[in-house]
């Protein structure tokens, strides 16, 4: 699935629409705590959290992620979103929670990260 697929599938608006959405989603994971997601973030991964500061974008790139989705319609500090936009992340923000998010995810074959 691509990212243009997984917005289309949990309703999101691109936060970042200067960026790409044909990246294809590996996996997905939620989790806000930005340590545990350094050491287990992945290549490809569809991250959802409710962080929205820029470690969150820093966190995102360094493990090459596909997108970061933020759930119950959150919207992301512009400084942040700015950053995103100059490193190529496409940021979603979706009107579900992340459990349904996640549930529509694992629906679709995407899997848990690994």
């Amino acid at each position: 699935m691509t990212v243009t697929e997984l917005k289309q599938l949990i309703n999101a608006r691109d936060m970042t629409p200067s960026v790409s959405t044909e990246r294809e989603v590996s996996c997905g994971y939620t989790c806000d705590l930005l340590s545990w997601v350094m050491a287990h973030g992945e290549e490809g991964m569809a991250w959802v959290t409710v962080q929205t500061h820029l470690n969150v974008i820093a966190v995102a790139v360094l493990a090459d992620m596909a997108c970061v989705v933020l759930p119950e319609q959150i919207d992301m500090e512009e400084e942040s979103l700015k950053k995103a936009e100059s490193e190529g992340l496409c940021v979603l923000s979706s009107p579900m929670t992340a459990y349904e998010i996640c549930g529509l995810m694992a629906s679709q074959g995407i899997p848990a990260h690994t």
